[in-house]
């Protein structure tokens, strides 16, 4: 491997961290509670959520698990989209926006645990 190679190796390995499983579920069991999270957390949940669904994502298209599993082809599909939205005005919307996220966050967590 050519020096900018390894250096470029090196900088990404540097840039990584390790997945913490119990990160987006705790996030996910947020969102689904009974209690609705606090309208001044709406925002920074959904961000966090937006980020375990694309790291889920990055793990399983790393991983081909889209082209073996038509599930999952439709959660990440399902994931890029919810994704791309941001949260909706008015309380029980953002709330059911909130929920939409953690329950892809689960399905796409459970589904790559399988």
């Amino acid at each position: 491997m050519s020096r900018d190679g390894l250096a470029t190796v090196l900088d990404r390995l540097r840039g990584w961290t390790v997945f913490d499983g119990g990160a987006p579920l705790d996030d996910v069991a947020t969102a689904l509670d009974d209690v609705p999270p606090v309208e001044e957390a709406t925002e920074e949940l959904a961000e966090r959520l937006r980020g375990h669904l694309m790291r889920l994502v990055t793990i399983a298209v790393a991983a081909e698990a889209e082209q073996r599993d038509e599930t999952v082809a439709q959660l990440i599909e399902r994931a890029r989209a919810l994704r791309a939205e941001g949260v909706p005005e008015g309380r029980w919307n953002a709330v059911g926006h909130l929920r939409r996220l953690g329950w892809a966050v689960h399905e796409l967590l459970e589904r790559l645990a399988s």
